[in-house]
């Protein structure tokens, strides 16, 4: 911004002066405030943090997706190279284990008592929570 020389008169009239000098106020309160925004770090680092957490996610969702189309690739191209001897066992033993879960729910069916079948969710809550606690537990213990 470049200003006249102050010894010579810049304005013709007194308005013009008046607008000259409520020009220049709004240009200094323009750069006051630019000035404010620069020097206020907290919020720019927040926009800073935004901006990056941002980033970050859509590139975590673009490798996920990249991480997905690999992995259904890679198990189509391991079942097309898979000897079909070995399919079939693989497709034996997963019946054999649904034949083998199916028994287990007819045993717990049977020789399970009344009360505990019917509050079967909160046992098993029960016993998760029990197992997250000992988990938790020796990992302290390892620190």
């Amino acid at each position: 911004m470049t200003q006249p020389p102050h010894d010579e008169p810049t304005a013709r009239s007194q308005e013009e002066l008046r607008e000259q000098v409520e020009h220049t106020r709004h240009e200094l309160g323009d750069t006051v405030q630019a000035l404010a925004d620069r020097a206020d770090v907290k919020t720019r680092a927040r926009e800073k943090a935004g901006a990056v957490r941002e980033q970050a996610g859509a590139k975590a969702q673009a490798w996920s997706g990249q991480a997905r189309t690999k992995a259904a690739h890679m198990a189509h191209t391991v079942e097309e190279k898979l000897p079909e001897p070995v399919k079939q066992k693989g497709t034996a033993a997963a019946q054999g284990a649904k034949e083998k879960a199916a028994q287990a729910e007819q045993v717990w069916q049977d020789k399970a008592p009344q009360q505990v079948r019917d509050h079967r969710a909160a046992l098993l809550a029960g016993a998760g929570a029990v197992l997250v606690a000992c988990l938790l537990i020796r990992r302290r213990g390892k620190r």
